[in-house]
């Protein structure tokens, strides 16, 4: 255990940020380098080591936190990165974008300020890196089978380097011209610098794992041609397929989906462009939705130059603490959140509901109609002389995913069955209907969080694993019946 009294003699610090004035004017992580190392040995010693530890049980990972905190609170960093691999294939992905579930899980934050255990696990697979504790594991021998991921993102990358590791050879197939998918081109560079993809894609490379970029299964390779030449197929496709908001004026100039707008951003970063074809630089934008890709949106356009920033919500606003009946510990609870981006300003209005777009003679949006809504009778519905319009030139639509690319003929060419949900159906072992063909990550379970997806991908390999052996002793955190932690 780390210091018996540490939750006592220690509060709550977490990662410090950068002042707003100086990060908007530039696109580098928005936390100041370095800040986290002085506090997270006393932050660390918060844990209390539960005799049940609910951490685990909040972590789809089973992450084994107690531990990695105990080696962290001593400094003990190689032994603190071998317990946070074991069950985590990208922790400094993790330790960066994930919500964590796990803090919410925290016995500590039954009356407390829970541990910052995010910010531990960033500290220590940074601190790893540094340390040049992170190589390449290298099968010590190769099985003679072959295996093909589609998808670069969490999900499939974990999918492959577990594989990889097992002795299998992988070959990862992505649409887009990179490695990485949302991680790469849907997180913008404020919350997570491209660098770190890069440097575990050069892992994943030394290992054995091969990459195919700028090929689309469905569309320029046939499914059934791969799954020929493959003895397992592993879709990690995602959830792609836009909500979207057929309200009169959709058809305007200037209203897009986040993923067409935030890639954009992200390729200016790459050197793609010198600046973005889609820019918020001196217009008013609004954002619909309230989630996280909602924020990614907002403190993009503040780093573009927006004249003003209003995000939407539909539902009501959260609450500042957990619902002791309605969200009771260790459940995740949904609070008011306020990220990086809102911090950096905005306005934030809830319980509002899109009524139509507004355009020029030219055809381009300007305003766009809202009027407030509450629950009537479990439902929402507009209330009566609400209704105004707020200035738009700019619109995001942030609204979340409805399931799998249909389009693009992989479900069809396959043969896949999908489940109630839209979603690719698969057993326990995560093999869909077409044997040798498994899915994990968003496909599968629908649109969830990173570490759901690493799991999903850990889990989905020893599938895999046992399909083409007949056994395995890769680890499977999870299986696809288990939502009871789906977030």
């Amino acid at each position: 255990m780390a210091d018996p009294k540490g939750f006592l003699n220690h509060g709550r610090e977490v990662a410090r940020t950068r002042p707003v004035g100086e990060r908007v004017q530039d696109w580098n992580e928005v936390y100041v380098p370095g800040s986290l190392l002085p506090i997270i040995s006393k932050q660390a010693s918060r844990c209390m080591d539960c005799g049940i530890p609910f951490c685990h049980n909040g972590c789809p990972l089973g992450n084994l936190i107690p531990e990695w905190n105990d080696y962290a609170y001593r400094e003990d960093w190689g032994a603190a990165y071998e317990r946070l691999h074991a069950t985590n294939n990208f922790p400094e992905f993790t330790g960066r974008l994930c919500p964590a579930p796990c803090e919410s899980a925290c016995v500590l934050g039954i009356n407390q300020q829970p541990v910052t255990i995010k910010n531990v696990e960033v500290s220590i697979i940074d601190k790893a890196w540094e340390g040049g504790h992170v190589a390449p594991r290298i099968p010590e021998r190769l099985s003679g089978k072959t295996v093909a991921v589609i998808g670069s993102g969490p999900s499939g990358l974990a999918a492959a380097q577990q594989l990889t590791r097992a002795g299998h050879t992988v070959a990862v197939y992505e649409r887009a011209d990179r490695i990485g998918g949302l991680l790469r081109y849907g997180i913008p560079e404020f919350k997570m610098e491209k660098r770190h993809i890069n440097r575990r894609i050069e892992q994943m490379r030394a290992e054995g794992t091969r990459f195919r970029t700028g090929v689309e299964v469905g569309r320029d390779l046939n499914a059934r041609d791969l799954k020929k030449r493959y003895d397992a197929i592993v879709i990690a496709a995602g959830s792609t397929t836009a909500r979207d908001l057929p309200v009169p004026g959709r058809e305007l100039k200037g209203i897009y989906q986040a993923m067409e707008y935030l890639p954009l951003a992200n390729k200016v970063q790459e050197g793609d462009y010198v600046a973005a074809p889609v820019t918020a630089e001196g217009k008013h934008v609004v954002v619909i939705g309230g989630g996280d890709t909602g924020a990614d949106c907002v403190g993009t356009a503040h780093r573009q130059g927006a004249a003003s920033v209003t995000q939407l919500e539909i539902m009501p606003r959260p609450n500042d603490e957990r619902h002791p009946t309605g969200q009771p510990w260790p459940t995740f609870p949904i609070l008011y959140k306020v990220t990086s981006a809102h911090e950096e300003g905005g306005e934030r209005i809830y319980s509002a509901s899109t009524t139509h777009f507004e355009g020029d003679e030219d055809g381009n949006v300007q305003w766009l109609h809202i009027a407030e809504v509450e629950f009537v009778d479990g439902r929402l519905t507009q209330k009566p002389g609400t209704e105004r319009r707020i200035p738009a030139q700019l619109v995001t639509l942030a609204m979340g995913f409805t399931g799998t690319d249909r389009e693009n003929g992989l479900v069809e060419q396959f043969g896949l069955e999908l489940d109630e949900r839209g979603n690719i159906a698969r057993d326990a072992e995560f093999q869909t209907n077409v044997p040798g063909v498994f899915v994990a990550g968003d496909a599968g379970r629908g649109q969830s969080l990173i570490v759901w997806a690493i799991a999903e991908g850990r889990s989905a390999a020893r599938g895999v694993d046992r399909y083409l052996t007949g056994a395995s002793d890769l680890p499977a955190p999870i299986r696809p019946t288990d939502r009871a932690l789906a977030v």
